[in-house]
């Protein structure tokens, strides 16, 4: 047999060695990659339950404070020898100074990052109770909840920042829910947790304990690693994706999608303030309800609020269509608020409608959050949830106004249908991202 000999055959094999070696490495690198690439979602994950964690924790305090005065008014009042009305200057003063300064603070959290501002709002409400369960002096009470009310403005721009800007998109809408779902548990335990500080400690001792909150949760925000809190970059969009909201300052602020946000916030407040603050009167007033069942009645409103919250993420999860969800809770709100100003048909009804009334404002939420997020550009979440979210202060300052006359001249079915038509009303807020998605969806 005669032997090969010149270059081409020692080339050949050569070829078909790293041909083979290249396939081996292959076969050996996949696995690997995939346990990198497992890894990194893993990592991820956690790093998004953190966040959150942290986050619902800030929240959780932030509804907490909320709602420390009031259950203490009788104890307050009597150690002071003031009026109910000189105690609600205390609260008056809290909701201005939140009011003005929450679009400030979101500007503050896109510019020197949303932690730093939340600790700080955490530490310096935790001071004002400090102070005002250490030093006894109404007046003082009342300057320290002037403080207070600024240390509130910061929650919600720095809150919805780094939910917006660190959690994954696909659990963005969960961890939306999550967070309104800590702000009701705040304010679910708070008043009985401060009556029973106020029976071991004191009232003075009470506002002492509340401040540890404050303290306890900024330490785990300060104690976490820079790195948690960090968002990853992202890639630029093209210019022909560019959205009209696609602005910065007041200019993004006082943008058309924006200032249909800021009042969905407010017509929704409006709605549910009403519903909280005075269905109990007016059932009372328009059918003789006994007071326990109609608050029994709220309760079970307020517990299924709740649950719809929860539920809600888990759907804002799952779909893409959130203006649509938001519609058609707010069909139901409507609905279930016409039919009880409609006419007294018994107390099985009665609890039906404020179940199914609380159960469609809790599913609304997430999806009213995620709207906010599809029309803010990047870097610019402080100021716009900041900005929008001053409809909760500003519909809470407007409702008293109406509710409260609508009562005093002998209308109490009236809060039913003004609320159930305030719900219809804020459709008309989210028609253009409705309108906008669905064409977006088309081909």
């Amino acid at each position: 047999m005669r032997l090969p000999h010149g270059p081409w055959p020692r080339l050949r094999d050569a070829r078909r060695a790293r041909l083979a070696y290249k396939g081996a490495a292959e076969r050996d690198a996949l696995p690997g990659m995939t346990e990198i690439t497992e890894v990194s979602s893993g990592v991820a994950r956690t790093n998004d339950t953190r966040v959150i964690s942290l986050v619902c924790s800030a929240h959780f305090a932030s509804h907490f404070f909320m709602l420390v005065l009031p259950p203490l008014f009788p104890f307050i009042k009597e150690f002071y020898g003031v009026s109910y009305t000189e105690l609600g200057l205390a609260l008056t003063m809290y909701n201005v100074a939140t009011a003005a300064c929450q679009t400030a603070a979101g500007f503050l959290v896109d510019r020197v990052g949303p932690r730093s501002v939340l600790v700080a709002g955490l530490v310096l409400g935790a001071v004002c109770l400090t102070v005002v369960g250490s030093i006894p002096s109404f007046w003082l009470l009342v300057g320290m909840y002037t403080v207070f009310g600024v240390s509130n403005a910061v929650y919600h721009p720095a809150d919805y920042a780094l939910l917006s800007q660190l959690v994954s998109k696909e659990r963005a809408p969960q961890a939306f829910s999550y967070h309104i779902f800590a702000g009701f548990v705040g304010t679910a335990i708070a008043p009985a947790s401060m009556l029973i500080l106020q029976r071991w400690l004191g009232w003075q001792g009470a506002f002492l304990a509340a401040a540890v909150i404050g303290f306890v949760v900024a330490l785990a925000l300060v104690l976490q690693p820079p790195a948690l809190f960090e968002p990853a970059p992202k890639p630029a969009r093209p210019a022909h994706e560019q959205r009209p909201g696609d602005k910065a300052g007041w200019s993004l602020l006082l943008s058309a999608p924006i200032l249909l946000n800021l009042l969905f916030f407010v017509m929704i407040t409006f709605a549910t303030t009403g519903l909280t603050n005075y269905s109990v009167v007016a059932l009372g007033d328009a059918y003789g309800t006994p007071l326990a069942l109609a608050n029994s009645a709220l309760t079970a409103n307020l517990a299924l609020s709740a649950v719809g919250v929860l539920v809600g993420g888990y759907l804002a999860a799952r779909v893409t269509k959130h203006a649509l969800v938001a519609a058609v809770s707010f069909v139901g709100l409507a609905l279930t608020c016409f039919a009880i100003g409609s006419a007294d048909f018994g107390i099985v009804f009665l609890f039906t409608m404020m179940s199914i009334n609380g159960f469609s404002n809790g599913l609304m939420q997430p999806s009213r959050d995620m709207i906010v997020r599809s029309v803010t550009p990047e870097g610019q979440f402080g100021k716009v949830f900041g900005f929008v979210t001053t409809g909760f202060n500003i519909g809470g300052i407007f409702a008293p106004l109406v509710f409260g006359p609508v009562l005093d001249h002998g209308h109490p079915q009236w809060v039913f249908f003004m609320v159930g038509s305030m719900s219809v009303l804020a459709i008309v807020t989210i028609i253009p991202t409705f309108m906008r998605r669905s064409a977006a969806d088309r081909p």
